[in-house]
């Protein structure tokens, strides 16, 4: 599609006769009909609980049941998948770590489509991937179906991110962010006691590896074909809001200025501007650093268990006070952080600094300390509290379609890289206990919270020199807000923007 321009001299009488063009636009919602629209606090709350209700839940049972799936690797090790598949030395490493290939290859072109429903038809191969686990017979099966299932998860996230940023106003994202992503920790709540009830299935024609990726994948790709009819990518799609509705929902994200209602045209210079931002970095690093914990908790927490004397059944079970943890430090700091201004990148130094504490319990503590240890485990995991959060970073503070999308791809390609190269820090001659590992994961977690005091101590004062060069910013009209939306522009292009923390 081409680029539209608007006048410089602003919105004229006859923009309600223009229609927005793009795939990732309003079609049925014209620029006049936003701008001449009468709304009141009621009508505005009337819209925002119809998009909780649908939306979130939609986005949240996805999230759920990929991470469930991402989970069964590491359960099926309980199920007898290593040796049913002659795996040796290091290659389980490596068909944990070839997921985030898959995610990585597929992490920039997802960032840039998500908009067309591309989330909705990953999730549909994303069952499909993981059913063909079930054929797998050697390590280099399953390491290809491991690469594909990177493929199929990689525009999730970003896409229910980019999402959010549509329908929700930039104070109202952290906590929207947060709510879908509970999905996560409800997945390792469940995903334990459905391995745990899988176990207990016993069948001679397949082992029980094999079923638990039938019929994990079976129920995720039965959930692709709800999401693809269901899910709006827009809110021209929104079949639950009526047209009037669908014009509210524009009109209350006016404000962010973060090119929601961009015209489609990819922008190389946005790319350059994304490369040399310094919060592009700062989140890079972050994430990078992190995920040497998440890629090691993720594939061996199950193994981990086990070397605290657990029978391998119960290891299932075990496993989900981890997500119960988690749900409580989400809960806890997506709140606060929704509730308290200039909070949000405190709360994820909270949740960085609670991880290093809980992998320090499982270094330190004795073999006989098995609650000590299980709770330094349930602690390690807390981290992953911070993914709403630092999604909710972009979707507020980074402006430009094209930027946006970068530093969306720059940031999940470091969340794979840390997810590659934190499993081979667990040696397999050091299991069960993996020192190596947990001393890796906790110096990740440290450098994970120099680059957040980094990325706070940015925004504090690139917000503070704007002051000084603009003023502080001031109450701007509608017209003004949809020119600045409409545009296109990056936050180092618009001067009213100010970085939120």
């Amino acid at each position: 599609m081409g680029e539209q321009h608007l006048p410089s001299g602003g919105i004229k009488p006859d923009l309600a006769m223009l229609k927005v063009e793009s795939s990732s636009a309003i079609r049925d919602v014209d620029y006049g009909q936003v701008l001449e629209i009468e709304t009141t606090p009621a009508m505005e709350k009337k819209v925002l609980r119809k998009l909780d209700f649908f939306l979130i839940p939609l986005m949240g049972g996805c999230y759920m049941l990929q991470y469930i799936d991402k989970l069964a690797i590491s359960q099926a090790t309980l199920f007898n998948l290593r040796q049913d598949l002659d795996l040796k030395g290091n290659e389980y490493n490596w068909a944990s770590a070839i997921f985030y290939f898959g995610y990585f290859a597929w992490s920039w072109p997802s960032s840039y489509l998500v908009v067309r429903q591309i989330s909705q038809l990953c999730c549909l191969c994303l069952g499909g991937c993981l059913m063909v686990h079930a054929a797998c017979t050697n390590w280099g099966g399953l390491m290809a179906a491991r690469f594909f299932l990177g493929v199929g998860e990689a525009s999730i996230a970003p896409g229910f991110a980019l999402i959010t940023g549509m329908f929700y106003t930039r104070a109202e994202q952290p906590a929207r962010q947060a709510a879908w992503f509970v999905g996560n920790s409800v997945a390792v709540l469940l995903g334990g006691l459905i391995a745990y009830g899988i176990g207990n299935i016993h069948v001679t024609a397949i082992a029980q590896w094999q079923l638990l990726f039938l019929i994990l994948g079976a129920v995720t790709s039965a959930y692709g074909v709800v999401l693809f009819f269901t899910l709006p990518d827009s809110p021209s799609k929104a079949v639950f809001l009526k047209p009037n509705e669908r014009a509210i929902a524009v009109h209350r994200t006016l404000k962010n200025k973060t090119g929601v209602l961009d015209t489609g045209k990819f922008k190389w210079g946005q790319v350059l501007m994304a490369i040399k931002d310094l919060q592009t970095w700062f989140l890079v690093l972050y994430t990078l650093c992190v995920n040497f914990c998440n890629g090691g908790i993720t594939s061996f927490s199950a193994i981990i268990i086990t070397g605290f004397g657990f029978p391998h059944l119960e290891a299932l079970l075990i496993q989900m006070p981890i997500g119960g943890a988690q749900l409580v430090f989400l809960l806890l700091t997506s709140g606060f952080a929704s509730l308290v201004p200039r909070s949000r990148i405190i709360m994820m130094i909270v949740n960085t600094a609670v991880s290093m504490v809980g992998m320090l319990l499982i270094w330190k503590l004795g073999d006989d300390n098995k609650a000590g240890k299980m709770t330094g485990l349930c602690l390690g995991g807390v981290f992953a509290a911070n993914i709403p959060l630092s999604l909710s970073l972009i979707s507020s503070n980074v402006a430009g379609l094209t930027k946006k999308s970068t530093v969306s791809a720059l940031m999940f390609a470091a969340y794979c890289i840390g997810n590659i190269a934190g499993p081979q820090f667990f040696i397999p001659s050091e299991e069960p206990s993996y020192p190596t590992g947990i001393k890796a994961s906790m110096a990740g977690l440290a450098f994970g919270i120099f680059f957040l005091v980094c990325l706070y101590i940015f925004y504090v004062s690139e917000n503070s020199r704007r002051d000084r060069l603009y003023g502080s910013p001031r109450e701007m009209t509608e017209t003004e807000e949809l020119q600045d939306e409409l545009s296109n522009k990056t936050d180092h292009e618009i001067e009213s923007f100010r970085y939120l923390l």
